[in-house]
């Protein structure tokens, strides 16, 4: 039986705390949950479970989102329609962006945010990130795109960063002659 993960508000203070280093070899626990992770993650993003398990979409989540302040991101992302690639990093690091900027038209969202922030959050077009995998190997990916967008968001969690932190309150929308909109 699928049990919803419990996601922090963010008016919980624990989402501003900075997360710490994982030891390995990874406990029971953090594989399993990063297994839960990968399950909500998948289902939010199909219709039908989506509906059936009350799911928001969601692309990625952190552990800080669910108040353990350790450096794991997970991210599933839709590469064609029900085909999924799941990313999980522990202790990632972006090690390069490129200089071009972009932004999701629609603004970010954020499982953590349970309402509207209009905005633009300008990232990096492009990053690579290192890290590990579940087993301590060392892992790295160069993402672009939304793909870069959803490692940028997830970062930011394991610094207490939340997304609407990067709008500029001064100008909080680009047009597409000032930035790339994705």
């Amino acid at each position: 039986m699928f049990k919803k993960l419990d996601i922090l508000d963010e008016k919980d203070k624990r989402l501003r705390l900075k997360s710490k280093k994982v030891e390995f070899p990874l406990t029971q626990e953090d594989k399993k949950l990063i297994q839960h992770i990968i399950d909500e993650l998948t289902y939010s993003q199909i219709p039908e479970y989506a509906e059936k398990y009350d799911l928001r979409p969601g692309m990625g989540l952190a552990f800080p989102q669910l108040g353990l302040l350790k450096r794991i991101i997970v991210i599933v992302h839709e590469v064609e329609e029900g085909l999924f690639d799941n990313y999980v990093f522990i202790n990632p690091e972006i090690i390069s962006s490129s200089e071009e900027m972009i932004a999701a038209e629609s603004g970010e969202g954020c499982l953590s945010v349970n309402r509207e922030v209009e905005g633009h959050v300008k990232r990096h077009a492009r990053v690579t990130v290192t890290g590990y995998d579940e087993k301590g190997n060392q892992i790295q990916c160069r993402a672009r795109e939304d793909l870069a967008l959803a490692f940028q968001h997830e970062i930011d969690h394991l610094e207490g960063i939340l997304f609407y932190d990067r709008i500029d309150p001064k100008k909080p929308f680009y047009t597409e002659q000032e930035m790339r909109l994705i």
